[in-house]
């Protein structure tokens, strides 16, 4: 193993189970779940701009969608700590991804914010590369640009339905879950913190 693909629930601890949807449904309640979501998907295909999502849900006050956007951003997603710390000495041995879906814009702000790319060798947003989990074509182009063959990777994420198709292409998938919930994918090993990774990997390598 060589390579390690973290996904962004998994490395952000979210106060919204990280759905967009139930965030700004509070603050817009003329909008409903399913027509914030569609626009969230086409923002996070890279089809529109964070600003032209703002638009389609007609929050067009600047001033308004930023304060909306960093409460978001800023205060409901916050860095689990223990990622940093392990991810750090991981980086001394493997190569490391995040690999996620996300608008384009708001990826970017929080690897900076964060510092992640200080450790991370490589991103892959769904709003930069125009597909998303569970395609296989994302998970083909964070090989491409890891340089890794897939049984050289370990592939991280909170959801059976994007563990599904890493697993068929031929990495070995870790399920990361906060909670007790049970894993329904046979084979596949559950942690519920970073401190559990390490002896994991050592299990797996």
């Amino acid at each position: 193993m060589n390579s390690f693909l973290f996904s962004y629930p998994v490395w952000l601890l979210d106060k919204v189970y990280f759905r967009f949807e139930f965030f700004i449904s509070k603050i817009l309640s003329s909008c409903s779940r399913d027509a914030i979501n569609k626009v969230y998907l086409e923002a996070s295909l890279g089809n529109i701009t964070s600003l032209e999502l703002w638009d389609m849900l007609e929050v067009s006050d600047k001033d308004n969608y930023s304060k909306i956007e960093k409460l978001y951003l800023d205060t409901y997603l916050t860095l689990d700590e223990q990622f940093v710390e392990v991810a750090k000495r991981l980086r001394n041995d493997y190569n490391l991804a995040i690999l996620s879906n996300d608008v384009s814009e708001w990826g970017s702000y929080l690897r900076e914010k964060h510092g992640i790319n200080d450790f991370v060798d490589v991103s892959i947003i769904s709003g930069d590369v125009g597909c998303r989990k569970p395609s296989s074509d994302i998970y083909k182009i964070a090989l491409e640009r890891l340089g890794a063959e897939s049984h050289d990777c370990i592939f991280i994420d909170d959801r059976d339905k994007n563990l599904v198709p890493a697993k068929e292409m031929g990495m070995q998938v870790i399920r990361f879950l906060r909670d007790d919930s049970d894993c329904k994918l046979e084979g596949v090993k559950t942690i519920n913190s970073f401190m559990e990774l390490e002896e994991r990997i050592n299990a797996i390598t």
